[in-house]
Parts: structure tokens; sequence; C-alpha cells
């Protein structure tokens, strides 16, 4: 027996045994014909080796997970067109679990080992018509295929001693999209091992596109023996950083050309600890990192493999920026104190080498699977906001006179992320506006700008809620439209749907967003407060504490501390009330914030604070009266309306002016 690294895919008829006990001999002739129509001649075309069938199943090794994903999606395209004439449900439906991992060959060629058993796991998990990747699958083929996979997060599978990334692609997806071009793979990347089994050899024209010689093949062949021999070891093996661009060109005496925004390396995190198993959890880190900031609006973000490249490598960041053409470095460090895990980060500027954000999170190591997750939830989100900002500044310190839409789009998320205040809001959507004059079909702006108002109808700072209700609907629909894999297109969706008091529709929208986003720390906030204007303000706590822990130095933890405090005065919990509405003034001066806090004050009783309290209301927001706290409108439902008439004539007795009853 031999261990080897390679890519495995397993392949499944769904409800054959449904089949088979209607028509045994038609399903088997059936399946017959399938095998040699469809299934064996592509993955012998895309060269994969079937290791067995197990009725009707099958076990293929490929020499590379490009291949077999691209395998998969040819023959999940060719089953559109495979016994078209039969109804719906008697035709084969296909599903694909796709692995790479470590095997063991046997001398037969059978394969054993977990690259075997996580493939198997993987594929009930797919949608018939449709197949799931592990994260070692999908970080191989991610920058190779011209669409992305939907991520799933961390999966416990049955008999796997660890949690599994799953990434996904749906059938509509398979069928809508045409499948990648795997014919450069082998260029750059090794073959898996064959056990001594050919594999059927490329065709002539393919051999003569890939521009390989009698001497490049016998190399390619040496360099197969070695990796056979070696396992993973090529892997670990230093490499050539990738030169950029930029790069190049100042290399050729030309001006170097511009950095695309918000574009980031995640450099490999150091083990600062003797402990090896620190290793492997620096390392998770470092990939789901890469995966998780891939995902933000805009973002460049180089390849896992080549960041792995720098492991172990002083680096001078300047010269990184140059040679992979990235404005940030996101560096960082794992040390183990004792029962504790200590994580530092720092995100540098490749331009200048400075310091832009450093934070420093620690946990206990008896929960290092948990904290690998928290940790990524909270530097990810922490990211998102550092280099929105950063952007943000950049743009105004170099003060075009013509900014672009991209730039007007990104002071536009800057203002956004800072604490949530009326001026803020109304200064992203002015920039989301202008971004759209100079492209109106940017759905990235297009999200903002609902997000924006939104957010002025949910914070009645909008001067027309039933207009700007229906504005902000139409552009999270457009934006939806237009990236419906999106998990901040989601949650703003919900956003607008809090805000035209579809409360089932918000929370099935928050649901769909943090599918696709676990950590993602708002839009768990976000369903606190949509459970407390549905009249279920008890639900509120779990989701935003949720928040919270995800991201507890979020730009909007004042708001979230609020939405604790609101939960508690709705349900008179005014101790309660008082201690979390003063931990949100405490960061940020938020009105909402102040008239609980004088609500809460006055039913116990506190004149003297409740009056402040009022003063306070009153330096925020000049002109706000009982009137306009009264019919602010913000649910229907009868036990929010019974809790809010408790809170307005709190308010009466703190002082609030009533104002004008016309």
């Amino acid at each position: 027996m031999a261990r080897r690294l390679a890519a495995i895919l397993v392949a499944d008829i769904v409800g054959y045994s449904r089949l088979m006990g209607a028509d045994e001999a038609g399903t088997i002739r059936r399946l017959k014909i399938l095998r040699r129509d469809v299934t064996d001649p592509a993955i012998k075309a895309a060269q994969g080796r079937i290791v067995k069938s197990m009725g009707d199943g099958l076990l293929v090794e490929f020499p590379s997970p490009l291949r077999a994903v691209s395998c998969a999606i040819r023959i999940q395209r060719a089953m559109a067109g495979f016994e078209s004439a039969l109804p719906d449900n008697r035709r084969f439906k296909l599903r694909f679990g796709i692995n790479v991992g470590d095997v063991i060959a046997q001398p037969d060629g059978d394969l054993f080992g977990d690259g075997v058993n996580v493939a198997a796991r993987l594929e009930p998990l797919s949608e018939p018509g449709g197949l799931c990747v592990s994260r070692s699958v999908h970080e191989q083929v991610r920058d190779k295929v011209p669409y992305r996979f939907e991520d799933r997060g961390k999966l416990d599978l049955k008999n796997i001693a660890r949690p599994i990334g799953v990434f996904a692609l749906s059938a509509q997806a398979v069928q809508t999209l045409a499948p990648p071009d795997d014919e450069e793979d082998d260029a750059d990347e090794p073959p898996a091992a064959t056990g001594g089994v050919p594999l059927p050899a490329p065709a002539p024209a393919a051999r003569a596109r890939r521009g390989l010689g009698v001497a490049a093949g016998a190399c390619l062949a040496g360099a197969a023996i070695l990796v056979v021999a070696g396992g993973t070891v090529w892997s670990l093996w230093p490499r050539a950083a990738p030169k950029s661009e930029q790069t190049l060109a100042v290399q050729n005496g030309l001006p170097p050309k511009p950095l695309p925004p918000l574009s980031i390396v995640v450099l490999p995190f150091a083990n600062l600890s003797n402990d090896p198993e620190q290793d492997f959890f620096a390392d998770g880190l470092t990939e789901d990192l890469t995966t998780d900031l891939s995902h933000l609006a805009g973002s460049f973000v180089i390849a896992r493999n080549t960041a792995f490249t720098y492991k172990g490598r002083a680096v001078d960041v300047k010269q990184l920026g140059r040679d992979l053409g990235v404005r940030y470095a996101l560096e960082g460090s794992v040390r183990r104190t004792g029962d504790h895990v200590v994580l530092n980060a720092q995100l540098i500027s490749t331009e200048t080498g400075a310091h832009i954000w450093a934070d420093r999170f620690d946990g206990e190591r008896s929960r290092l699977g948990e904290l690998q997750a928290e940790f990524v939830a909270r530097l990810a989100r922490s990211l998102d906001i550092q280099l929105s900002q950063a952007e943000g500044l950049r743009i105004l310190r170099e003060g075009s006179l013509n900014p672009t839409a991209a730039d007007l789009n990104m002071l536009g998320w800057a203002a956004m992320n800072r604490p949530r205040t009326p001026a803020n809001t109304l200064e992203a959507r002015d920039k989301f506006e202008q971004s759209l004059k100079i492209d109106i079909n940017n759905p990235q702006a297009k999200i903002g700008l609902a997000r924006a108002i939104a957010q002025a109808v949910n914070t009645r700072v909008s001067k027309n809620v039933a207009a700007d209700s229906r504005l902000a609907l139409q552009l999270a629909d457009e934006g939806l439209a237009a990236n419906p894999q999106s998990s901040m297109a989601h949650y703003v969706k919900a956003e607008v749907l809090r805000a035209t008091k579809d409360f089932a529709l918000g929370l099935r929208e928050i649901a769909v967003a943090v599918e696709y986003d676990p950590n993602m720390a708002i839009a768990h906030a976000l369903a606190g407060i949509i459970n407390l204007w549905d009249g279920n303000a008890d639900k509120t706590f779990g989701h935003v504490e949720k928040a919270i822990r995800l991201s507890p130095k979020d730009p909007l933890l004042n708001a979230w501390e609020y939405y604790i405090c609101h939960a508690h005065t709705h349900l008179k919990h005014w101790e309660e009330a008082i201690k979390w509405c003063n931990r949100s003034v405490g960061h940020t001066p938020y009105f909402f914030a102040y008239i609980d806090l004088a609500v809460a004050h006055a039913w116990l009783g506190h004149k003297e604070q409740a009056k402040d309290a009022i003063d306070n209301v009153l330096k925020l927001m000049p002109g706000y009266t009982v009137h306009t706290l009264a019919n602010a409108d913000y649910s229907r439902n009868p036990t929010f309306v019974k809790e809010y008439a408790h809170i307005v004539e709190g308010a009466r007795m703190a002082g609030l002016p009533e104002g004008s009853t016309d």
C-alpha cells in the first residue's frame, strides 16, 4: 500500500432504489447507456480513472481538482439533454462530491482514506444536478473558473474528525454557466499519482496547444516522479514569487500601473509557539481569511497558494506590493501562553509601509476549533471596515477633482461603516447617489444606496418615508438581481423590508444572508431588532449578543447595545435598559439611546437623570417631541404597539416637549 495526494470524485444517482423498484430491467439498461454515452467518455476525456463502480455510484480519481470539477460540470450539462423524452420523475439525476486529500492506494488500484471519505460525505449534500466540493478543492479551482461557488461554511460530516469547509454549485448555475477550460491545468498543478495505472494521454491537439516538446515532456515526467516520491513536499518547496504588472513596468522604465482598490494579500500567520498544533491553526486562519475577504464587494485577494510561497520568509512589504500588485498586506502571529491562545494581526499599506490597523484576540486553547471560526469572523468584519476606511482616506488624501464612480462608492461604504449617526447616514446616501450619476448600473452603489436610504427610514431621518421606502426596495431588488449570492445584498434587502414592515420576509432574507456568510455580524444584529419590531422583544437578545461576540469593537456597537437596551425597555426591565443605553452613549452619542434612558429613569422616578437624558435628545435632534415619537409608525404588531405606548408615556413623564398635534 502507498499514500498519495489525489483528487477524488464520488458520483451517485438520486432516487436509484425507487427507479429500480419501478422498473429494474429498464433502469439497469438505461444505466449502461448513461455510462457508455455520458459519464465514461467525459471521465476519460478529463484523464480520470474509474477506481470502482458501486451499483449506481462511481469513485473516480483525477490528476487535478480542476479536471475533476470540469468533468462533473460537463456531465451535469450533458444530463440536461439525456433521456429528455422521459417524465421528470423517471429521469436520472446525478450528484457529485469532490475532494482533494490523502489516500491509501491498494495494489489492485482501489483507494481508501480521508480523501475518499470526505468526497463520499460531500456527495449527498449536493443538489441534484449540482455538485459539492471541499475547501481544498475550492482553493485550487476558484481562480480558474468563471463563476463563484456558494460558501456553505464549515460542516460536521459523519465519521470525519473535524469540520470541513463546503462549497456548492447549484443545478441552475451548472446549466447556465460554461464549463471551465481545464486544458492548461497540468502546466501548473502536479498530477495525482495513479498507483501504476496509466491515465489516458492528452490528445495530440491538446499537446500542441500546450506547446510541450519532447524535452519539456521529459521534465514534466521527472517532476511527476518527484511528486510521487515526496508526497506533499512539493507544496512546501519555496517558489519564486510572481511579478506583477507594476514590477514589470518599473523594470522596463515605465510608470507603474495603478493598484486595484481593496487589493490585499493575507500572509501566512506565524506560529510563535513550540506547539505544532498551533501551526495548523495558523495556516487555517490564513486560508479562511483569504476566503472570507474574497467575498467583500470589489475586493482583489491574492490566492492562498501564492500567499503561502512567503511562509517563513522575511518580507519587504513595499516590494511585496509591487510584486503582487496589491495595496495592503495582512500579517499576524499565533502564540500559546499557558491555556490561552493569543492572536495578533496588523494591516499594512504596501505603498508606505505604515501600519493602518492592529488588533489582538485571545481565547481558551481548549476551544481551538471554535476559536478559529470566531477569530476569522472578527478579523474579517474588522478588515472590511478598516479597508473601506483606508481607501476612503486615500481617495480624500489624493484629492482628485474628478472622482470615479468606484471612488465615490468606496466613500459611501466608508461612511456606512462609521458609527451610526444621522450625518453619517446622509453622507453615505450622497456619495452613493453621486456614484450612480456616473455609472447608473453599478450594483454595489445600488446596494449601498438602498442600505443608506433604508437606514434613514428606520432611524426616522428620512424626509419622505413612503417614497424612500419604495426607492430603497427598487434599488435592493436591482442590486440583488445583479448578484443573487451576495450576503450583503440579502442583508440590505432585509433592512429595506424592515422599513416596509415586511418582517417575516425580512427575517427570511437575513437567513439567506447568514447562509452565505454565517459570521455576518450585522445580519445577526438586524435579526434582533426585526424580532423586536415584530412583537418578540425577548428574541432580540440572543441575536444581538451573537453580533457583539463576532465583532466586539464594531463601529455599529453603539446601535447594537441600544437594541439590547430597547428590548429591555419594551419588556419594562428598567435597570437593564439603563445599563445598556449608558454603554451605547458611552461609545457614541445616539439620540434613540437617550430617549430610552429618559423613559427608564422616568418610570423609576429618577427625575434629574430623566431630564438630563431629554436634554441630550434635544441637543442631537432639535425640535423632537412626544408627537414625533408617538407617530414614528415603526410597527403595527399589537404587542409592539402596546409596549411602545408605554415608552411614549415615559418620554412624556421625562419632560419631552409635547409638540403639535395638527
